[in-house]
């Protein structure tokens, strides 16, 4: 562990519950449950980079409730067979990116071994490769980037951290504060690689540095109420010192 690289995040860390909001994440505690249809449906919802409140969460609940709730979709191999211009999902999901994203996404996962979705999600999740997520069934979709391929595999309970702009600028203010790093951001994969090296010169898990970025470069009312949709205590001390 390197003291300079602990006492830099401890600083940025101090305040922030990022070890309860990494849990979260591992332990799949999302405001949808762990419905492998809701979290496939979530991560193909921010592929065009909408923020959580007013885009991703509202295209989710208008998918559940055309989808999910009236049974039409059972399985994501009944999602998978939904045509990419059925009205129903036009209407709930909206870009063509998206509805892409979904529809092919739950072909690649209804096409594993596993017996139930979420097990092949969890199971792609745990083995897929981040440094070749292009070469990947679901990288290989078009409109799945780096982002939405680690986001996905987050929302499966993966320890990982995505190359968003709150983990570069993060990562960009710690390497400003350290005298010497490797730290880099020039591209989606040294991000990665960056966010996982200061998690081995620290306490703090590639996810606590995820959560921490995302907190850091969040408006604080922002915070509380995603906080509050998912169930999460906003206003809890730091267990990320």
């Amino acid at each position: 562990m390197s003291r300079a690289v602990q006492s830099v995040l401890y600083w940025y860390a101090e305040g922030v519950p990022c070890a309860e909001l990494a849990a979260a994440f591992r332990e799949r505690r999302r405001w949808t449950g762990d419905d492998p249809r809701l979290l496939l449906a979530e991560a193909a919802a921010s592929t065009t980079g909408q923020r959580f409140l007013g885009g991703v969460k509202p295209i989710v609940e208008r998918f559940r409730e055309a989808f999910v709730a009236t049974d039409r979709i059972e399985s994501l191999a009944d999602l998978a067979a939904v045509d990419l211009e059925d009205d129903a999902l036009v209407a709930a999901v909206g870009a063509k990116r998206k509805r892409h994203v979904l529809l092919e996404a739950a072909a690649v996962l209804a096409g594993r071994p596993e017996s139930e979705d979420l097990g092949a999600l969890v199971a792609w999740a745990e083995t897929a490769d981040h440094y070749r997520y292009d070469e990947d069934p679901i990288g290989e979709i078009a409109g799945v980037g780096p982002s939405t391929f680690q986001y996905l595999r987050q929302l499966a309970g993966v320890e990982t951290i995505r190359a968003d702009p709150a983990v570069v600028r993060l990562l960009d203010a710690v390497a400003d504060d350290l005298e010497s790093s490797p730290l880099d951001t020039a591209s989606d994969r040294r991000t990665i690689a960056s966010g996982e090296w200061l998690a081995l010169e620290s306490s703090y898990s590639a996810l606590e540095i995820d959560r921490l970025a995302w907190w850091t470069n969040t408006d604080a009312d922002d915070r509380a109420a995603v906080l509050e949709v998912h169930g999460s205590p906003a206003d809890r001390g730091s267990d990320c010192e």
